[in-house]
């Protein structure tokens, strides 16, 4: 089936947008942004792709009534984008910044005018770095501040946003910016990995309480899910993949819904883990009013006697690949959203909030001809309606990317967007997969 053929068969209802974050397009060098850990951790060497950095980026400080059209003229009812803390609170703490106030002023009020429902993120990674040097997400004060900066967001911007979510991507912030290193701060310390896997679920508590005493109803965070296969079919595998799906997923899960943590992971983080976190739990697991689910790809996992802490490693199976060398496996979505609603969700409303992948684009003739992107959207858009037709409360989904981007450790070097973004003079080309979507959200 065809991506049009897909949407006319989902209910009308259902909402279809497109994503973005502060420091992957904004440009951090524009309208007194302050510094993040993203600036210091790609001045360090090797740390991302020829030393690049978000401080020009898509220039969407400047750029942001173009791509606002973009959206629209695709059909997309919906943006999701996120807040830039640095950009708000250069201090991270209390001294505002008046033009970036003004910039999402223009932003939201921009997007009210298209009459694109603004679906909007508290934290997409760029911590201020003046909090990053007092401890960023090993501090549990970093938690407190990030209550004090939504409060403060609610009170600038709360009354004109269809949504809020507070975090996206937790495992990110924690686990692959402190253990496995790959995002900032680049750390490789289990201990620090553990502190932050509680410390920002503590800060997702801090900031509910803070929005929802602001009088806003819908609240929810985005996780990001992979779908986890032994690489074997044995004991040893099936238990070290099994110890892989609770970090990477039943983590977040049994914490925001449940109250408590998986019993095998705590028994391998308890003496790391901050003291008195038991008490954080009952806010941690507050009511929300939905849940975003970022899904990818899937991680085959094998037991490994050289992984001293954890024991297993991650593997690349025969799958085909995206650019990021990524695995395709739409099946994956499905088992995903059946348990997270079968076992912690229940009718929640759930948000497909990033799904996407990165391409070898080129410009030929004028155009970008992105097939495999869309063979991509295809196969899971057709997972997500059969979902839908069997009951699950999936109510949106998000693709990823409006624009290409910043994409982390992996600088400009990979494109998501639908849309073609040259970063020598930030003109905008909207590939056949942009095409596509307006084709089919537009007629």
């Amino acid at each position: 089936m065809s991506i049009s053929e897909i949407i006319k068969s989902i209910p009308k209802d259902f909402t279809f947008g497109t994503a973005t974050s502060s420091y992957q397009i904004e440009g951090s060098a524009f309208g007194g942004c302050g510094e993040s850990h993203w600036d210091s951790f790609a001045r360090q060497r090797h740390a991302t792709y020829l030393n690049q950095n978000g401080s020009i980026a898509c220039n969407h400080f400047d750029h942001w009534k173009e791509d606002l059209d973009l959206i629209r003229a695709a059909g997309f009812s919906a943006y999701r984008f996120s807040f830039s803390w640095p950009r708000i609170l250069p201090d991270g703490k209390k001294a505002v910044n008046s033009s970036g106030i003004d910039f999402y002023d223009r932003l939201i009020d921009g997007l009210l005018e298209r009459d694109i429902l603004p679906f909007a993120t508290l934290y997409h990674w760029d911590l201020p770095q003046t909090l990053a040097e007092i401890g960023g997400w090993t501090n549990t004060e970093t938690s407190d501040w990030f209550g004090s900066y939504a409060e403060l967001v609610m009170k600038y911007f709360g009354n004109r946003l269809h949504s809020i979510a507070t975090v996206n991507e937790p495992w990110c912030v924690s686990w692959l910016s402190h253990y496995i290193g790959e995002h900032a701060p680049g750390k490789k310390n289990f201990a620090a990995a553990v502190r932050s896997m509680h410390i920002i679920l503590k800060a997702h508590g801090k900031a509910c309480t803070a929005i929802r005493a602001m009088g806003h109803k819908n609240i929810g965070i985005v996780l990001n899910k992979q779908y986890m296969m032994p690489q074997v079919n044995a004991e040893l595998d099936i238990s070290a993949c099994n110890l892989s799906d609770e970090i990477h997923n039943l983590w977040f899960d049994e914490a925001i819904f449940n109250g408590k943590y998986p019993r095998e992971t705590l028994k391998l983080f308890n003496k790391h883990m901050p003291k008195n976190f038991d008490s954080d739990l009952e806010e941690i697991s507050q009511r929300l009013d939905w849940i975003g689910i970022n899904y990818y790809t899937r991680s085959l996992v094998r037991a490994s006697e050289e992984e001293k802490t954890l024991g297993f490693k991650t593997v690349n199976g025969q799958l085909e690949k995206t650019d990021m060398g990524w695995e395709v496996f739409p099946e994956g979505l499905s088992f995903l959203i059946k348990r997270l609603s079968k076992e912690y969700s229940g009718s929640l409303p759930i948000y497909i909030t990033e799904n996407g992948m990165a391409n070898k684009d080129e410009i030929i003739n004028g155009r970008v001809k992105d097939d495999k992107r869309i063979e991509y959207f295809e196969l899971h858009l057709k997972e997500l309606k059969t979902l839908i037709d069997a009951g699950y409360p999936l109510r949106g989904y998000f693709t990823w990317s409006l624009l290409d981007n910043f994409e982390w450790a992996f600088g400009y070097s990979k494109r998501f967007g639908l849309v073609y973004v040259d970063f020598d003079n930030q003109e905008r080309l909207p590939k056949a997969s942009y095409h596509a979507f307006a084709k089919a959200l537009l007629s």
